[in-house]
């Protein structure tokens, strides 16, 4: 079966946290792999934002959403996690939604059991759908996947307008359904966190989604490891960084017009991170 998935599901199992950033594009996903991490996130805040230059309130369809898995799975050799949102639909739309994740390259994805149009989970005005309903989405989850160890995050989004309890209440129910990580969205407090990490101790994996700005604090990867998180997704980072050196260089060129000393990675440098010398090697290769 896949050897990405099968690398994430014993990373997951180490003692040690699995810190993923989350990249949009292939320059970004190339960036994740030189700096050492051992997984990149793909997150369709950060899609939406730069693809379709929206909010993450349920423009991006599916189908943007594997051409962008396809991309970088492609220059990447790293295990990807995949925004899989609501599963785009009904228990038929999610396994429709899992076969096309699993065959453009992921190596997992997370479903979401808000109403439609979702939300980006750190934004108020989120809703649930039914525990039953997303059981159901789960089970088709499980069903469809073709390769076992295809990773399949459960996500509640329930604690902001409804509590701790139910979300808690869900996160059981949806291991019961067949789910390999448990994502409570959205804790307010290092309280919480622990009270997340303490009810799911040694029956499955949870998931921290760390964002700047975010409602959740941001206590540190020691911290969360301690806490008992397995993965910590940090989703939104890059995109705020790279906005913040986009502006940067913006407003140099609009007052001054030199942007010869802004800190940028210049032409030759970009032009190797992006893969110019491997795309060189093949040209030369293939010279008669």
């Amino acid at each position: 079966m896949g050897e990405h998935t099968t690398r994430l599901r014993r990373m997951l199992s180490d003692p040690e946290i699995l810190v993923v950033p989350g990249a949009y594009d292939g320059t970004g996903a190339r960036l994740v792999q030189a700096a050492g991490f051992r997984a990149v996130y793909l997150s369709g805040f950060e899609t939406s934002a730069s693809v379709l230059g929206q909010p993450d309130v349920g423009y991006l369809t599916e189908t943007r959403m594997v051409e962008r898995v396809a991309a970088l799975a492609d220059v990447v050799d790293l295990p990807l996690i995949a925004d899989g949102d609501t599963g785009f639909g009904n228990p038929l739309n999610v396994r429709r939604a899992v076969r096309a994740y699993e065959k453009a390259g992921a190596a997992a994805m997370h479903i979401e059991d808000q109403t439609w149009p979702k939300r980006c989970g750190h934004m108020p005005g989120r809703e649930v759908i039914p525990m039953a309903d997303m059981v159901a989405k789960i089970k088709a989850a499980v069903d469809a996947r073709t390769d076992p160890d295809f990773v399949l995050i459960a996500r509640t989004d329930a604690r902001t307008a409804h509590g701790l309890q139910e979300a808690l209440d869900r996160g059981a129910a949806y291991r019961e359904a067949g789910a390999d990580v448990l994502f409570v969205e959205s804790p307010e407090s290092e309280a919480e966190m622990w009270t997340i990490c303490d009810s799911f101790r040694g029956v499955v994996p949870v998931l921290s989604n760390q964002i700047e700005g975010g409602r959740t604090p941001m206590p540190g990867v020691a911290r969360l490891q301690k806490m008992g998180y397995a993965l910590a997704i940090f989703s939104l980072g890059l995109a705020f960084a790279a906005a913040k050196g986009m502006k940067d260089y913006l407003d140099v060129l609009a007052s001054g017009g030199d942007t010869r000393h802004t800190g940028m990675i210049v032409f030759d440098e970009f032009n190797k991170l992006i893969g110019l010398d491997e795309y060189s090697e093949l040209e030369r290769r293939y010279q008669s």
